[in-house]
């Protein structure tokens, strides 16, 4: 019969041997963010995903879905469930391209504009909200560095 093996209890249990990485406390505060814009956008009906592929397909009319895909870094089969979802709740419409009858060109409809207008007031709230205690230097200066680490990620830049 095997001995049993001591369970240690710690009473204030952290995790500060991954704070020091970038990625974990990325993760951390994107958790944060998704939950928070999720419930903000809830009452649209929308989702952060469905949200963000709603306001670039308002700024860029007749986007394809394979540009879509690659502006929001999605595999294009989960962009096709958005899309559904989008185009069901009449947001936004598919029509075939008129130089490539395999490719969709996206438009966002009436409904879908008055929407997404609606919308990005309340995610501009939860931005400030998220933001709260930043300076505007400090702000920008995120936005420049998870920018640049994105940058850094596409080129497969390696450690050093």
């Amino acid at each position: 019969m095997p001995t049993p093996r001591p369970q240690l209890v710690q009473p204030d249990p952290d995790d500060e041997g991954l704070r020091g990485h970038v990625g974990y406390n990325m993760k951390r505060a994107f958790h944060m963010i998704q939950m928070d814009v999720n419930a903000t956008l809830a009452p649209f009906g929308l989702r952060m995903v469905t949200f963000s592929a709603l306001v670039v397909v308002m700024e860029n009319p007749g986007l394809r879905q394979s540009q879509l895909a690659e502006l929001l870094a999605i595999e294009r089969p989960n962009l096709v469930v958005i899309l559904d979802e989008l185009e069901q709740a009449g947001l936004l419409t598919r029509d075939r391209a008129p130089d490539d009858r395999r490719a969709y060109a996206l438009h966002v409809t009436a409904k879908g504009l008055a929407l997404c207008e609606e919308a990005r007031i309340a995610v501009s709230a939860h931005d400030k909200r998220m933001a709260e205690g930043l300076t505007d230097a400090e702000l920008d200066m995120l936005i420049t560095a998870l920018r640049r680490i994105e940058r850094n990620g596409k080129l497969g830049r390696s450690p050093k």
